[in-house]
């Protein structure tokens, strides 16, 4: 499926968490010129727009999503319960809404929904396979040179979230807040103490797919270096 819009360019930790949970590709954008200039070529998969920290920007996104030559669809909102005033004479802007503070399941679930009714492709690959590494999505089991592994939920979690994205290097506070969510409290050395407990399931021999970057965070890498 085409990637979803999402506004602001930088959505809230627990919007990100769920988009990424279920496996959809988005892209932030701040205004109406940035997401006509950075649209994929076969169009937008749809929009998430949150509106609690920009209201005014947030429904200008949407009434011009609306009135393009082919309007966006389904586009949902995710807003603050002080906002629902603001949705009147606004109802033509989206097709569903999602109250703060999100409820995972809830918003996951609408947001199917609304695809599905518009039309859009909701199906997601069972797998990740990323060099050795393979994950069933559906199953939540993972296998690395055919070695099947015995990962915790947030092990696995940890490790689907890494090895979607090969190459690119993560904070230490972007994986706690992507990867266990805006309602965890814990400090980082949570995030330490599951990236050695993976290296240890994963094997000495492909223990460089989870790399170090020094003073920085993580990464995966399916190679054992990476320039």
């Amino acid at each position: 499926m085409n990637p979803l819009l999402c506004f602001p360019a930088v959505p809230p930790p627990d919007v990100a968490a769920v988009l990424d949970r279920a496996g959809l590709a988005w892209r932030g954008m701040d205004r109406p010129e940035s997401a006509d200039r950075h649209e994929p070529e076969s169009g937008w998969g749809g929009a998430v727009i949150c509106t609690g920290e920009d209201p005014l920007g947030a429904f200008l996104l949407c009434r011009h999503l609306r009135k393009r030559e082919n309007p966006l669809s389904p586009v949902i909102i995710v807003l603050p319960p002080q906002q629902l005033g603001e949705l009147e004479l606004r109802e033509d802007l989206f097709d569903d809404l999602c109250l703060e503070p999100v409820n995972p399941t809830e918003l996951d679930r609408r947001l199917n929904l609304a695809l599905w009714r518009a039309g859009r492709e909701t199906s997601r690959e069972d797998l990740v396979r990323s060099g050795p590494l393979v994950l069933n999505v559906e199953t939540y089991q993972a296998a690395v040179g055919g070695r099947v592994l015995d990962l915790t939920y947030m092990e696995y979690e940890l490790l689907r979230f890494l090895a979607s994205r090969p190459g690119k290097v993560f904070t230490r506070e972007t994986l706690l807040s992507r990867v266990w969510g805006y309602e965890y409290y814990g400090g980082a050395r949570t995030v330490d103490v599951h990236i050695r407990r993976l290296r240890a399931k994963i094997g000495e021999e492909h223990a460089h797919l989870i790399q170090t970057v020094r003073s920085v965070g993580y990464r995966f890498s399916t190679t054992s270096w990476a320039p």
